[in-house]
C-alpha cells in the first residue's frame, strides 16, 4: 500500500463548478452529506447518496482514478469493519469458520459499512481537492467568528484545522518513504500475517513522529519569520462572497438531505 495515495488534504488545481464554489458552502454541505450517508436503512438509500456522490465528483472534474486510489490507505480499516460486522453481528446463520458464526445480517452490515466509510471519504475529499488551503481557512475563519464573542479563537481554529489537513499527505508522504529507506535496509513490511505486519510498522513511528515535530518546528519559524501574530487586524487580499451558484448548491444539498431524512421516516430508504 502506498501511504502517498493519500488524497484528503491534497488539493486539485482547476476551474470546475466544485472549485468556483465559496468554502463556507462546501464546508456546510460535507457536513450535510455526511450526515445523510449515515441515514440510509435500505439499499436504495444507500444507492441514491452513492449516485449523489458519484455526480459530485463529475462536477469537480477530478479525475476518477485520482479519487480510488486516495480509498486504497482505508482498505484495511474497511476490512477490519467488515470482517467484525460478519462475525458478531447475531442473525440467520450462514456458514461458521471455527467458533466463529458468519451470519446474513452481518454481511449485509459489512457491505453497508463499507458504503458509507467510502462515500464519507470520497466527499471529505473533494473539499480539500477543490478548495485550496488559503480558501479552506478562510471559510473556516468565517463560520466560526459568531463564536467569537464568547471567546472562541476563530482564525487560530481555522488554521490549526487547516494546518492538519494539509499535513495528513505530507505525513503520508514522510511515512512512505521512511517505510522505503528501511526497506532498503532489510525491513519487512509485506510479509508474515496481520499482526506482525502492524508490529513491523513500530520502528516507523519514531522517526515519523521525529520528522513531525521537526515540520511544525520549521512552520512555526517560517510564519513568525513573516510576522504571523495571529487573526486580530488581517486583511485578506481576496474577501469571500456567496454567489447565486452557492445558493443553488446549497438548496440542492438541503433538498437531498431532506429526501434522504424524509425516506428514512417512511421506512423507504
Amino acid at each position: 500500500m502506498n501511504l502517498s495515495s493519500v488524497t484528503i488534504g491534497q488539493y486539485f488545481p482547476g476551474n470546475s463548478y466544485l472549485h468556483r464554489l465559496d468554502p463556507r458552502t462546501k464546508i456546510l454541505a460535507v457536513i450535510f452529506l455526511s450526515v445523510a450517508i449515515f441515514l440510509p436503512q435500505t439499499w436504495a438509500g444507500h444507492a441514491l447518496t452513492v449516485a449523489f456522490s458519484l455526480v459530485a465528483v463529475a462536477l469537480a472534474q477530478v479525475p476518477l482514478k485520482f479519487i480510488i486510489r486516495g480509498l486504497r490507505p482505508i482498505l484495511i480499516f474497511m476490512l477490519f469493519a467488515m470482517i467484525f460486522n460478519a462475525f458478531l453481528t447475531p442473525g440467520e446463520k450462514l456458514f461458521a469458520i471455527g467458533t466463529l458464526t458468519v451470519t446474513r445480517e452481518g454481511l449485509i452490515l459489512s457491505g453497508v459499512a463499507a458504503i458509507r466509510l467510502v462515500m464519507v471519504v470520497i466527499v471529505a475529499s473533494l473539499l480539500t481537492l477543490t478548495t485550496s488551503p488559503i480558501l479552506l481557512t478562510d471559510g473556516i475563519e468565517r463560520l466560526l467568528r459568531p463564536l467569537s464573542p464568547i471567546g472562541v479563537p476563530a482564525h487560530e481554529l481555522a488554521l490549526m484545522m487547516t494546518i492538519a489537513l494539509r499535513f495528513i499527505p505530507t505525513l503520508m508522504e514522510e511515512a512512505d518513504r521512511i517505510m522505503r529507506a528501511q526497506t532498503a535496509r532489510g525491513a519487512d513490511f509485506q510479509t508474515g500475517n496481520i499482526v506482525n505486519r502492524v508490529k513491523g510498522l513500530i520502528p516507523v513511528m519514531v522517526p515519523l513522529f521525529v520528522a513531525a515535530f521537526r515540520r511544525a518546528d520549521e512552520l512555526a519559524t517560517a510564519m513568525e519569520a513573516r510576522g504571523y501574530r495571529g487573526g486580530k487586524g488581517r486583511t485578506k487580499m481576496k474577501e469571500l462572497a456567496l454567489g447565486g451558484h452557492d445558493l443553488v448548491a446549497a438548496v440542492v444539498v438541503v433538498l437531498f438531505t431532506g429526501v434522504v431524512v424524509f425516506m428514512r421516516v417512511t421506512g423507504r430508504g
